[in-house]
């Protein structure tokens, strides 16, 4: 087997955005000012808040219009009932929530307030999710590709909770040029044993990565190059059928809203 090429991961500053604005020359003009190119082959993260700013998803929270299921929610999870109805509006399912969150399915993700993102915007205003995140992805893909006549995969980059961990880790929101899943099963291992159930997440793994440059607070990096992962690069349509699970299969789901169907045996019964 050859030798794999060292993972190289490298940031690209960008200015900051309060407003819509031209992403596409955005980048060009980072690639620019930061000395680097992309290569063909190469994975380009983007922050998918970074995404949602250049199509304009801003939201003024003084103009949001709150409901009674709005208000009722927010003062059982004491929330923002403006916050509490944008979440109500965006999600596509809300399972319940504790103190000040909810926590959403919104986009083949679970995510709390669907989303919803205040940081590093100005105060009083809230940052939606692209509103067609696959959609965006393999636009910029087609676009990179016809600029800069560069054959790159594109990544959407978000962050995540991961259930009983405490601190956020990177998630692919949207994903365009490779499948973000490779399967492993049937394969073997070292010792030759069947692999049953392995499906590598290769889009978040990659998105993992690409988080640790990105940084959350003041770091204005909204991309970031990912060289040599070793994705075949493809032409192929993408939704989140593609990385989501069915919920019916889906342990942290399934376990914490049915729980026990009838009480285990204790030792001693």
């Amino acid at each position: 087997m050859p030798k794999r090429k060292p993972l190289l991961v490298i940031p690209v500053e960008a200015p900051v955005q309060q407003g819509a604005f031209d992403l596409y020359a955005t980048l060009v003009n980072s690639l620019q000012s930061s000395g680097e190119t992309l290569e063909d082959g190469d994975v380009l993260a983007i922050s998918s808040k970074y995404v949602a700013i250049s199509e304009g998803r801003i939201v003024r929270l003084d103009d949001v219009q709150v409901t009674a299921e709005a208000e009722a929610v927010a003062e059982r999870y004491q929330m923002n009932p403006r916050i509490a109805q944008l979440v109500l509006q965006e999600a596509d399912h809300v399972f319940g929530g504790i103190p000040g969150f909810l926590l959403t399915y919104k986009d083949g993700i679970l995510s709390p307030n669907a989303g919803l993102d205040r940081s590093n915007i100005p105060n009083g205003f809230a940052v939606l999710f692209p509103e067609y995140p696959y959609e965006s992805a393999a636009a910029i893909r087609r676009e990179l590709r016809q600029r800069l006549n560069t054959g790159v995969g594109v990544v959407l980059t978000d962050s995540w909770l991961m259930p009983g961990r405490l601190g956020t880790t990177g998630v692919a929101l949207a994903m365009a040029g490779f499948k973000p899943i490779q399967d492993e099963r049937g394969m073997t291992d070292l010792f030759g044993n069947p692999m049953q159930v392995t499906r590598r997440a290769i889009a978040d793994t990659i998105v993992a990565a690409a988080e640790l440059m990105m940084g959350e607070r003041d770091e204005a990096t909204p991309f970031v190059i990912v060289r040599n992962t070793g994705v075949q690069l493809m032409d192929l349509a993408l939704g989140e059928a593609d990385v989501a699970i069915e919920w019916e299969m889906d342990i942290y789901v399934q376990s914490l809203t049915e729980g026990l169907l009838e009480r285990l045996p204790q030792s001693g019964d």
